[in-house]
């Protein structure tokens, strides 16, 4: 049966078959290019979300067609019985751009929540003894939805229907105060996110990181950043630690490192990277030759392309261009490099995004008085100057609507 792509069929057609954890899609969307997407009437969409921080290289990008194309063609699946090539070359890009080094090591999984899974389980082995119990985490943090993930995410909101989750996390204020009271030798493993993307784009405090890293270092707790949203070029480094000038003990990896395919990765630094032993983790399609193929494609086109330091510049750009409009609503703009927030300074976040899309733009609502803003690393002059007429018009009608 052939059905119809257009905006008259497809809502009843996923309310029919798609399971319910999900509200309904915002479009239909059909095909993309560079920076737009086009949905199933034909309208174009300048795509300012990059499918939440993950089509680094936008869509169809010839770079991201051939590594899929060429690969396909060649071998796409092997299990983790065997090594190949793509997945060797990956691995060491890996190890070299988040300086890792000799002694670091690689963990391919095939999202972002099993790499957080896989950091979990790591912290479980730093137990020295049995004296370390405890796991720390960031109250509004997210980590993920699968069970471990979601202990380690600091919403209850979130954990309240599948309680109990795993133990033994505790979750405190991105305070240095708070830090300094609840790290000490009974910790196994401190987790942040250094910019809380779903919080709303939320910088940690200043020295926040490097003061976690003394503690974490005299103690013996694993420092472990979540560099999901933020990592692969993103803030305008390569990943948003070294912004801070600290060595963490593990990463983890996903999204934006893909291009748009599913891959994650738990890297580890120095003595982490000899607590996991042979049968302890694995995964079926962890590391295939497909995945691996296509990140470390994408990778050197972030590398040769020079896009790290174009979200470094446009995203100043794009700060500057929301800081301009002098609109009433807009109180403050947070993050960095491409993946920005705008702060409200009223509840209206979803009614501004719905403003947005009826405009042609998408961006998305993290929470009522936030908008996440995360755009290709390819965008240019004339995507920023669209973006720029586009989400002032969507600020102004929430502003007209609110009077």
């Amino acid at each position: 049966m052939t059905h119809s792509t257009t905006t008259e069929s497809w809502p009843q057609r996923f309310g029919e078959s798609m399971m319910g954890s999900m509200g309904m899609p915002l479009a239909l969307l059909t095909r993309g290019e560079g920076c737009y997407v086009w949905d199933g009437d034909g309208k174009r969409y300048l795509d300012f979300l990059a499918g939440i921080a993950v089509n680094s290289l936008g869509h169809a990008h010839p770079v991201f067609v051939d590594a899929v194309s060429r690969q396909a063609a060649t071998l796409a699946h092997v299990s983790n019985y065997f090594a190949t090539p793509s997945q060797l070359e990956l691995a060491e890009r890996l190890k070299r751009i988040t300086g890792a080094g000799e002694s670091g090591r690689v963990y391919f999984a095939n999202s972002g929540t099993e790499a957080s899974e896989a950091a979990f389980k790591l912290a479980r082995l730093n137990v020295s003894g049995g004296s370390r119990h405890r796991i720390i985490s960031l109250i509004n943090s997210f980590h993920g939805r699968t069970m471990g993930a979601l202990a380690l995410t600091g919403k209850p909101a979130m954990r309240a229907a599948f309680e109990p989750v795993p133990g033994g996390v505790e979750h405190i204020h991105a305070t240095i105060e708070a830090l300094e009271a609840a790290v000490d030798g009974s910790v196994a493993a401190l987790f942040l996110e250094p910019i809380q993307g779903e919080a709303g784009v939320i910088d940690l405090p200043e020295g926040f990181l490097q003061r976690a890293r003394e503690l974490t270092e005299q103690h013996g707790v694993l420092l472990i950043v979540d560099e999901i949203q933020t990592g692969a070029g993103r803030t305008g480094e390569w990943f948003a630690y070294q912004h801070a000038g600290i060595t963490p003990d593990a990463i983890t990896i996903a999204k934006g490192m893909g291009g748009g395919f599913p891959i994650g990765a738990l890297v580890t630094f120095g003595r982490a990277s000899e607590l996991f032993q042979r049968g302890q983790h694995g995964s079926t399609f962890g590391g295939n030759p497909l995945a691996t193929a296509v990140s470390s494609a994408v990778l050197a086109e972030i590398e040769d392309a020079g896009l790290v330091e174009n979200a470094a510049v446009r995203g100043r750009e794009i700060t500057e261009l929301i800081r301009g409009f002098n609109s009433p609503l807009v109180s403050e703009v947070r993050g960095r490099g491409l993946l920005l927030g705008v702060g409200l300074s009223e509840p209206v976040a979803e009614a501004v995004a719905a403003a947005a899309i009826a405009e042609g733009l998408i961006v998305n609502a993290p929470n009522d008085s936030s908008i996440r803003i995360a755009p290709p690393l390819i965008v240019g002059d004339a995507e920023i100057a669209l973006f720029g007429e586009l989400f002032a018009r969507a600020l102004a009608t929430v502003a007209a609507a609110a009077r």
